[in-house]
């Protein structure tokens, strides 16, 4: 496998806290927040110490064939694994941020099923979305983690790779919007899909991408929330 340039992420951060007697720190980070089709994912990453797997980036810096490469390597080399997906219809009925909670509970989950309970996480951004999964003072924010923190960039790939997948999974059920490429993310291509055929049933109904469409549908804004979520609409 190609090696990206990109400066390695470290166990800097680990290394301190296993120094501290702490022992499963777990690396959370999320995928598919601005798409406007297909599920959002969040990974979750335990790694062993001692180990190492060469090549590991935050999944951005790294190609779709090297993040292929890398999936099988990291799930035999973490200590534990998890992903925990929310579907389309659930980002539509709950907003992003407690879609993003839920996520982020469902990995979790998956650790702790595995025997694996959390006494450190780390995770990317400077927003805290555990929330009470996990001890208030166990959650460590690390400004661009998925980049530096080798825990954080694991669950990346983690993340990256299993909703990739999916949506490739799911590109020959609606042809034409290019899940394949795009893996349902705004670009020219998704766009004139939009505009030809409408929406699909994997597309999220709240986004504003919605009211720019040449259908009589209306964008969704369910009861239980005030104000539609998603990224500003593109076109």
């Amino acid at each position: 496998m190609k090696l990206t340039k990109k400066r390695a992420p470290t166990l800097t951060v680990e290394n301190a806290l296993w120094a501290e007697g702490h022992d499963v720190i777990v690396g959370i980070d999320e995928v598919g927040r601005g798409a406007w089709a297909g599920p959002l994912t969040i990974g979750a990453a335990v790694l062993p110490r001692g180990k190492r797997v060469n090549g590991v980036r935050d999944s951005k810096m790294l190609t779709e064939r090297e993040r292929e490469a890398l999936f099988d390597k990291l799930t035999g080399w973490c200590r534990g694994w998890a992903v925990g997906h929310v579907s389309h219809h659930e980002c539509d009925e709950m907003g992003m941020s407690a879609a993003q909670r839920l996520a982020a509970a469902r990995a979790l989950a998956g650790l702790r099923a595995q025997g694996l309970e959390p006494d450190r996480v780390l995770i990317d951004g400077n927003w805290d979305f555990i929330g009470d999964q996990v001890r208030p003072d166990s959650v460590m924010r690390l400004i661009k983690g998925d980049a530096t923190c080798l825990t954080i960039s694991a669950a990346s790939v983690l993340a990256k790779v299993s909703r990739d997948r999916m949506m490739r999974a799911d590109d020959a059920s609606f042809p034409g919007f290019n899940f394949a490429e795009n893996k349902g993310y705004p670009c020219p291509k998704h766009k004139t899909a939009l505009q030809a055929y409408g929406p699909t049933s994997i597309h999220r109904r709240s986004w504003a991408f919605m009211d720019n469409l040449p259908w009589p549908l209306e964008r969704l804004v369910p009861a239980n929330r005030a104000e539609p979520e998603g990224p500003p609409a593109l076109f």
